[in-house]
């Protein structure tokens, strides 16, 4: 494995508004990336510099060593996975997959027999001769990625292609999409909003916020360790509370919620008694307990909502307010009672005010 993209102090600005800033992102060869953040962070800026169909205002970007910046975008060897499809309606599926090689003037029998073969992997080579309306949205998406592999990139771009899918289909693009990438070796920069999406299929995930990287790190890093108050609210659910720091004692921090309320966390360095801080919990992280034990404070029960796979809790202590989760098979407290909550330091982010 190797740096195979990379973006040195890359900005990008539009008029007096700048929407990628001071970008410093390197990929690796193989490495499945997503770019994640809500509108207007600056993700697809990035993938459409990277493409080429857009100029970075400053800074640098190499693929494979190279400079790509003055490179046109059919000369960058990358393919592009839009959100709406982009396939030729006059077209069949197999004439829409072929464009791509026609462009590079690759041979007739060769084309053929490319097409042929990269609409079996997808299961649609029955299909070859319909046109882009006689197909699901999902058998369009799966036309739409096969063009983009078909000449064999050296990177594929997916810019929110699974967005318009309805839920059930757009986990089974997801998993196709992962299966694929380890299949071929692809490396694959995506782009989405959608943080469920971008756990179930990243090696990494660089979390975007106002044109600039908030946290860059592996599903299991960002979720469990967030590094800052963005970051835990973006990704997944937590519980985030002002509070303020009553103790040190080395990395272990006493927390303060008000309301006579008090958690152990560890907490970063710098943090002294006094300092005003967010105190991050999970909802998954938060037990329910029937009597008092260590780092557990006591609530009231206000509402139980009945989740499917799970029990969501909604729990308040004066003017603070908690979301838990339990397993069905746990039996719930009852609606006005009160209960005790418990929560390990390891489990409880503190992040600075």
């Amino acid at each position: 494995m190797k740096n195979f993209i990379h973006f040195h102090d890359v900005s990008k600005s539009f008029g007096m508004t700048k929407v990628v800033e001071n970008l410093d992102l390197e990929v690796e060869k193989g490495e499945f990336l997503s770019l994640l953040g809500p509108s207007g962070s600056g993700k697809t800026t990035i993938l459409m510099m990277l493409a080429g169909f857009e100029n970075a205002t400053s800074g640098t970007i190499r693929m494979d060593g190279e400079r790509i910046e003055d490179l046109p975008p059919h000369k960058r060897g990358i393919g592009v996975v839009f959100q709406n499809y982009a396939l030729f309606p006059h077209m069949t599926i197999a004439e829409n997959v072929a464009f791509p090689l026609q462009m590079r003037r690759l041979g007739k029998a060769e084309t053929q027999e490319r097409v042929a073969r990269a609409l079996d992997r997808v299961r649609l080579g029955h299909l070859s001769e319909r046109r882009p309306d006689q197909l699901s949205g999902g058998q369009q998406q799966r036309v739409a990625l096969t063009r983009a592999l078909v000449f064999e990139p050296k990177v594929v771009l997916m810019d929110e292609p699974l967005g318009a899918l309805d839920k059930q289909l757009r986990e089974e693009m997801q998993l196709e999409i992962r299966e694929l990438h380890r299949q071929l070796g692809l490396t694959i920069v995506f782009v989405t909003h959608d943080q469920g999406e971008a756990l179930t299929m990243s090696n990494r995930i660089a979390i975007f916020d106002k044109g600039r990287i908030s946290q860059i790190g592996t599903a299991s890093r960002v979720y469990d360790h967030p590094e800052n108050a963005f970051v835990a609210q973006f990704i997944g659910e937590t519980n985030l509370l002002p509070a303020k720091v009553e103790r040190r004692d080395g990395e272990r921090l006493l927390i303060d919620l008000g309301e006579g309320a008090r958690l152990e966390a560890e907490g970063p360095a710098g943090l002294e008694p006094g300092a005003s801080v967010m105190l991050s919990v999970r909802p998954e992280r938060l037990h329910l307990r029937t009597q008092a034990e260590s780092n557990a404070i006591e609530a009231g029960v206000d509402d139980v909502v009945y989740q499917g796979d799970h029990l969501r809790l909604h729990l308040s202590r004066g003017a603070l307010r908690f979301v838990a989760r339990c397993e069905r098979t746990a039996v719930p407290p009852a609606l006005g009672s009160r209960t005790w909550l418990s929560a390990a330091p390891a489990d409880c982010a503190v992040f600075p005010a």
